[in-house]
């Protein structure tokens, strides 16, 4: 169904009206141990296209380190940033 579509917008009405104990979750396992679970796996942040001028030296250096320089370059800045979020 498509998410515009009225008979998903109404059931999704009806789900909502749901109490928790009218929910049916049987189908579903109880999780009791969360030890190897991880946060954060699946989390990309938007990209944003910009113009941003580099000295030529710099690209040419992580192009011939990777393929993918610019998530690299995006990478080291990111660590950059998170190291210094308290300046």
């Amino acid at each position: 169904m498509k998410r515009g579509d009225k008979e998903f917008n109404d059931e999704v009405q009806k789900l909502s009206l749901l109490s928790d104990e009218d929910i049916n979750t049987s189908d579903i396992p109880e999780i009791d141990d969360w030890s190897k679970a991880t946060q954060g796996e699946f989390y990309r942040p938007v990209k944003k296209p910009i113009n941003i001028r580099l000295d030529s030296d710099i690209i040419a250096w992580f192009k011939s380190k990777n393929k993918k320089y610019q998530s690299k370059i995006n990478e080291v800045l990111r660590k950059h940033m998170l190291e210094n979020l308290e300046n």
